[in-house]
């Protein structure tokens, strides 16, 4: 069984506001900067040791992440690739609106719901499930950069999880979190 890593990008403008961010740009700060320095500093140590392995990173197109997972791969070294379907739910109505607004929290709970040109969970859900399955069947240990809305999804691919888990699990900036990803003969 193949190990495989995510992270959430470095701590942005609108998280410190509180808003929704989404499929909306919003740029690192200085400490979302550092945050991943440190992170890549730390897998750097840890791959020279050999505590890890990593062969390639995968990113969001969206700034935040790509901007993240271009410190981790310069300090690193390793090979990054935008991975067009890794970018955040598109939250629709509720772009750059409080993130623990009640109305979009009783929203968010409905997994069919687009939000109002957004995008529903179920079709968040399918595009990276279908990432994983692909990534699954090479022999490469990825690590993902993306956003605390796909960390959920990531999570529930390898475990079962009630909505109320579903819709409160969350990570920290930066943070790194390792699953066993089951091979392809799996």
């Amino acid at each position: 069984m193949k190990k495989m890593y995510f992270t959430r990008h470095g701590e942005t403008e609108w998280n410190v506001s509180n808003k929704i961010c989404g499929a909306t740009e919003s740029v690192l700060t200085e400490r979302g900067h550092e945050q991943a320095i440190e992170l890549g500093e730390r897998l750097k140590a840890m791959l020279e040791a050999g505590e890890i392995r990593i062969d390639r990173i995968l990113c969001s197109p969206l700034q935040r992440a790509r901007n993240t997972a271009e410190h981790i791969a310069e300090i690193t070294g390793l090979p990054l690739e935008v991975k067009q379907g890794l970018y955040e739910q598109n939250f629709g109505k509720y772009e750059g609106t409080p993130r623990n607004g009640e109305e979009f929290r009783g929203d968010k709970a409905n997994f069919c719901y687009s939000f109002e040109g957004g995008e529903s969970m179920m079709r968040v859900a399918q595009r990276v499930y279908n990432i994983l399955d692909e990534i699954r069947e090479d022999d490469l240990v990825y690590l993902l950069v993306a956003h605390n809305g796909l960390a959920r999804i990531v999570r529930s691919y390898f475990c079962d999880m009630t909505n109320d888990e579903f819709a409160g699990y969350g990570i920290h900036n930066c943070e790194l979190v390792e699953f066993d990803l089951p091979g392809k003969e799996e």
